[in-house]
């Protein structure tokens, strides 16, 4: 089996976390905060804070397991240790045709639709869609025709993306104080009767997916130098960065309009306000930047999924996706299969969510881009509590207390996902008297039916049809004994 070179170093590993996560979230989260807390700014401070400490919990733990374990793609190297290789197989079929294509091809989208915003264009129109695929197919070459190239665009898109976001921090909050608008925002509920548990709650709800994508990181474990110390790194400071960048963004934005405003128009009035008319020109441009700079690093991780397989030996035809291109060293096949995944998640997601009559799916219409995160999570869990079990040399913080907050947090994370998506649907639904509503449940059972088609390229299928050869031979040897007899 060919084998990828170490071409990535500590700051390429870096931008993969903060570049990932930080897409379009951070942008439009903020109005959905504050509507979800009533306009109280420490609440939705807070909202932002819970929800960064379940990504560093989880980071934290992944880069524990990033010392003692490393092969060829992070997060499924953690479960195959942990929990063996049949289960590390599952994941990995997982990431390959559902998790990394579906927020792949999402982001896809986002990137044309607020390059269609600076043209007037519709968020359904004929002209983003087309858009939309130009995008992926055009982060597939880059990665595909020269992975250092993509290494760089992702350094310069997070670069470029974090600009606005210290602009807005630091002069947001700087005019903020001396306008006195922040104080205000600080002191004054727009909505009063919101009961603060509850906005507490709901806001940290809308915040959980501005977080996610930080696991994809572990994908370019083969190609990392020196991976055992550069991703604990990468993971724990990328976490960091992506934490304070959206507090601090938050609070900026608070400064430069007041409450009531944020939570009517968003985050552009307040760009326009400080940085004058230009201002919301200018924060659509960066997004643009910013959901490309996602998408790259997620295609990163699309790219290299069919390979992961292949390298162990597992997976549909493992000869054919473990080849590696001699020029460019770029795992060619996988990126085949990771586009065409990416391309039937980008037709689906249109669809099920952005076509004129309702859905081509009807109950299995359903949100690509946020729902795995329900299995994602859920897969996890039983890689921490194995790792308890095994790892019986560490101390008790390493061993027992971080992979229980872990757990913790990725409980929760399914139950916010599970709430937003399915109970809240359902309960709308009801009140409306439009019936039944529970997309998770449609979501699961298209998962279940991936992971079945799954089975049928796994070892264990392989071994047991190998036996069933073997009996049919064996029988037929055996007949044909007995009639020579």
């Amino acid at each position: 089996m060919q084998k990828l070179n170490r071409k990535y170093g500590l700051l390429t590993a870096i931008c993969m976390v903060v570049g990932t996560v930080i897409g379009s979230g951070v942008f439009f989260k903020a109005q959905n905060v504050l509507i979800a807390t009533g306009g109280d700014l420490p609440i939705g401070i807070a909202a932002w804070l819970i929800t960064g400490l379940i990504m560093i919990i989880c980071s934290v733990q992944f880069a524990m397991m990033a010392t003692k374990y490393e092969k060829v793609n992070g997060v499924v190297d953690y479960a195959e240790a942990t929990c063996g290789k049949g289960y590390a197989y599952y994941l990995a079929w997982f990431m390959v045709n559902i998790y990394y294509p579906g927020m792949t091809s999402v982001l896809a989208w986002v990137s044309a639709r607020y390059f269609g915003v600076l043209f007037g264009w519709s968020l359904v129109s004929a002209e983003v869609l087309t858009l939309s695929g130009f995008f992926l197919i055009g982060s597939y070459t880059i990665n595909v025709l020269s992975p250092k190239l993509a290494g760089k665009f992702q350094v310069s898109t997070t670069v470029i993306k974090l600009i606005p976001i210290v602009l807005m921090a630091i002069v947001g909050t700087v005019v903020g104080f001396a306008s006195g608008t922040l104080t205000d925002n600080f002191t004054y509920v727009v909505v009063g009767n919101v009961n603060a548990g509850g906005g507490l709650f709901a806001a940290v709800v809308a915040t959980v997916f501005a977080y996610e994508g930080w696991i994809v990181a572990t994908s370019i474990n083969a190609e990392l130098k020196n991976p055992k110390k550069n991703l604990p790194l990468a993971l724990i400071i990328g976490a960091g960065i992506v934490v304070f960048a959206y507090i601090l963004y938050y609070i900026g934005v608070a400064g430069g309009a007041s409450v009531e405003t944020l939570m009517n128009e968003g985050a552009t009035t307040a760009f326009s306000n400080i940085f004058g008319a230009v201002g919301g020109t200018i924060l659509n441009v960066c997004i643009v930047v910013s959901c490309l700079g996602t998408l790259n690093g997620l295609m990163v991780a699309a790219t290299r999924g069919m390979y992961s397989l292949a390298a162990r030996g597992e997976g549909p035809n493992p000869k054919l996706f473990g080849q590696i291109d001699q020029t460019n060293n770029m795992t060619t096949n996988s990126s085949v299969w990771g586009l065409f995944v990416c391309a039937a998640w980008l037709l689906y997601f249109y669809g099920a969510n952005l076509s004129s009559n309702g859905g081509w799916f009807g109950v299995f219409n359903f949100d690509s881009s946020e729902l795995p995160i329900v299995t994602v999570y859920g897969f996890y869990i039983p890689m921490f509590i194995a790792w308890m079990k095994k790892e019986k040399q560490l101390p008790v913080f390493q061993r027992f207390v971080l992979p229980t907050l872990a757990v913790i947090a990725c409980g929760f994370m399914i139950f916010a996902t599970v709430y937003a998506h399915g109970i809240t649907p359902l309960l709308n639904a009801m009140a409306s008297g439009k019936g039944f509503s529970f997309p998770v449940l449609f979501y699961l059972i298209v998962f279940i039916v991936i992971m079945a088609v799954g089975y049928f390229f796994s070892d264990s299928f392989k071994r047991l049809l190998a036996k069933n050869k073997a009996q049919i031979k064996e029988t037929n040897a055996t007949e044909d004994n007995e009639r020579t007899a």
